[in-house]
């Protein structure tokens, strides 16, 4: 059924039911009818806790996770492509947004402003990107805590893009079986509410469903060395020295 088909349904009795006669059969047969309208609602949700749930009682594996092996890395080619999405073309980032929405993902109040803000651009054309995840860690730095800008430089220096902000969301709508506990940090450019504030997305399940939240996205920003952070495998003939745009994010 068409969807203003639902919108136009009203759980309240029918003008004709006004005998004592059919009044009941009535109240069975609206019943029914809107138990359908919130099944049919909730039919392509995917995000809840209770979604969450049964994609996990379902699969006969554990799904594969961002976590890593705690290797050092010393080049591109020692950290594997974690996963790779394909990026939808959205006439605007409104509909990628509610896109969002039908599929009953929760977006945080961070996450929310910047998906509103002139910077946030969505991609014309689908694509495919292949993500890497890593932590600093991973990267050699031995600190329990380090700055994002830090990070950016080192990822850059080995070969690795900055991933757009649209991954966060596009990646929320294609990853329904994340782990309980992840949290993946989008290796982005910050993108400013409204206030000023630089945000970078966080795609993550802290079990009460699965959620697109946002964080301090400044460079000097501390970060635990254990999180992860995702980013893009560049494709080598189109990359360029990264020294330059790697040094923008060192903190000042």
């Amino acid at each position: 059924m068409e969807p203003s088909f639902y919108r136009e349904v009203h759980c309240r009795p029918l003008q004709h039911c006004s005998t004592e006669v059919h009044r009941g059969s009535c109240r069975l047969f609206i019943a029914a009818l809107c138990a359908a309208c919130i099944f049919a609602s909730e039919a392509g949700a995917q995000c809840t806790a209770r979604d969450v749930l049964q994609n996990e009682l379902r699969l006969k594996k554990k799904p594969p996770s961002a976590r890593g092996q705690d290797v050092l890395v010393r080049s591109a080619a020692d950290i594997p492509v974690w996963k790779t999405i394909t990026l939808q073309a959205f006439a605007s980032s409104l509909a990628l947004r509610n896109a969002l929405d039908a599929k009953g993902c929760k977006v945080g109040g961070l996450a929310a402003e910047i998906l509103a803000r002139p910077a946030f651009v969505v991609s014309t054309t689908r694509k495919d990107v292949r993500l890497v995840a890593v932590s600093a860690a991973e990267l050699g730095f031995r600190a329990d805590t380090v700055t994002l800008g830090a990070v950016y430089v080192r990822v850059q220096q080995l070969g690795l893009g900055l991933a757009g902000a649209e991954i966060g969301p596009q990646l929320r709508l294609q990853y329904f079986d994340q782990p309980i506990g992840e949290f993946l940090i989008i290796g982005m450019e910050p993108i400013k509410t409204w206030s000023g504030e630089q945000v970078v997305l966080n795609v993550a399940n802290g079990g009460a469903g699965l959620i697109l939240i946002g964080q301090d996205g400044r460079p000097d920003a501390e970060i635990s060395a254990t999180s992860r952070l995702l980013f893009v495998r560049s494709d080598p003939a189109a990359s360029a020295d990264p020294r330059g745009e790697a040094a923008a994010f060192l903190p000042r």
